[in-house]
């Protein structure tokens, strides 16, 4: 039994984290079925890249508002009861989606799924900020994304063959009923297992311009930084299903790229547990400014991978950008005020998502000038994001300490 308890503590598995991490398999699978798809199935229904770049847009934007959103509301009426009401309106794209064949139905069911983890992340990490304490925040906070990639590594596998076996138009729809069901069973077990804190039900509304008056100096060079480098992710977003499956000199087939994505999650699973280790013994500066470069890296590979056995490199690659997520996330914990978590996190992610929406948006007017350019424009970016957090970037850890 002490073995067992040590290894639980290990791993940061609590029952809260429990009833996390079966939340986030069945959302995230529902949701990762099709997902990636979406771009394929759009151009199914009649629409184009500029349609193609709104639904990537929207995503960005309506992240970046959900962000705050969830932050507030969680810090609010507590995590529980706001992750309950994120899980109902992600059943309800679901639906509009699996029931009406339309690309105006496409976005308006991604205005209610789309950005799931955006508005579920600032409760989420509320709750690992109040359960743990800061030498095991990273270590939660890695289990969390580990456990999140399991399902966007067996989603695309699972979309592919329905795909594959039903038509793009089928195949998708028949998708996002079964993440309809998922949706259903999320719930139940959310509200089995995810206990309300005491702290979570007695909070008080914040003012947006007080907690970013409470941001550090250290933060919001965190954040510059992040901004650059999601452009850097989000201008070819979109595109990189549209250039595998149609654009490259061996187009590949769905199942293909959703086997792509599979060996992109395993590759990010198998070096969280280790740097999640690492990074709450000794600094953490280092492992963001690896995740920025590996972001960096990727469209910078993908220009040259024309082939399945290319773009497979490219999709390590893709998977070795996690390599310091979780030491991000976790920074952003410990230069925040514990009062603010939640709060914080939701206005972190409001200004970076809202800003990179440009970006999303962008990236399509880039591509229709040519892929090369959607794709060096992006590596631009990342260059400049990776640099500046090398050069202005700190993991005072100590003095967020003192602070909180």
């Amino acid at each position: 039994m002490n073995n067992q308890k040590r290894i639980l503590d290990f791993f940061a598995l609590t029952p809260i984290m429990f009833g996390l991490l079966a939340m986030v398999i069945f959302i995230g699978l529902g949701e990762k079925m099709a997902e990636r798809f979406l771009p394929i199935y759009l151009i199914a229904l009649g629409g184009g890249s500029i349609i193609i770049g709104l639904l990537n847009g929207l995503d960005n934007l309506l992240s970046a508002l959900y962000s705050l959103l969830g932050g507030f509301l969680s810090d609010r009426i507590g995590a529980k009861r706001s992750l309950l009401i994120f899980n109902l309106l992600s059943l309800a794209g679901f639906l509009i989606v699996a029931l009406i064949p339309s690309w105006i139905a496409v976005i308006a069911g991604a205005i209610l799924f789309l950005s799931w983890t955006a508005i579920s992340l600032p409760a989420t990490m509320s709750l690992i900020a109040s359960s743990f304490p800061k030498e095991k925040r990273t270590m939660a906070t890695t289990m969390h994304s580990m456990v999140r990639r399991i399902p966007m590594a067996l989603g695309p596998v699972i979309g592919g063959i329905l795909i594959g076996h039903f038509g793009e138009r089928g195949g998708v729809r028949l998708a996002f009923g079964i993440s309809a069901l998922l949706a259903v069973a999320a719930i139940a077990i959310q509200q089995r297992l995810i206990k309300e804190t005491h702290s979570d039900s007695k909070k008080k509304s914040i003012s947006p311009l007080k907690v970013w008056s409470s941001m550090r100096k250290e933060l919001k060079i965190l954040l510059a930084s992040d901004i650059l480098v999601r452009f850097c992710e989000q201008i070819p977003y979109a595109f990189v299903v549209v250039w595998a499956m149609k654009s490259i000199a061996e187009p590949i087939t769905a199942l293909q790229f959703g086997l792509l994505t599979a060996i992109e999650m395993v590759t990010a699973m198998l070096i969280y547990i280790p740097i999640g280790y690492l990074a709450d013994k000794g600094k953490k500066k280092p492992f963001v400014v690896i995740t920025f470069f590996n972001f960096t890296l990727f469209p910078l590979i993908l220009l040259y991978s024309l082939s399945l056995e290319c773009l497979v490199v490219a999709f390590i690659v893709r998977g070795l950008k996690e390599f310091g997520e979780p030491t991000r996330k976790s920074l952003i914990l410990d230069f925040s005020r514990k009062e603010y978590s939640a709060s914080t996190f939701g206005l972190y992610y409001l200004i970076r998502d809202v800003i990179v929406s440009i970006a999303a948006f962008g990236g399509a007017f880039l591509w229709e000038i040519s892929p090369s350019v959607n794709f060096v424009t992006a590596i631009f970016f990342g260059l400049a994001g990776t640099l500046l957090y090398l050069l202005k970037g700190s993991d005072s850890f100590r003095k967020a300490t003192e602070n909180n």
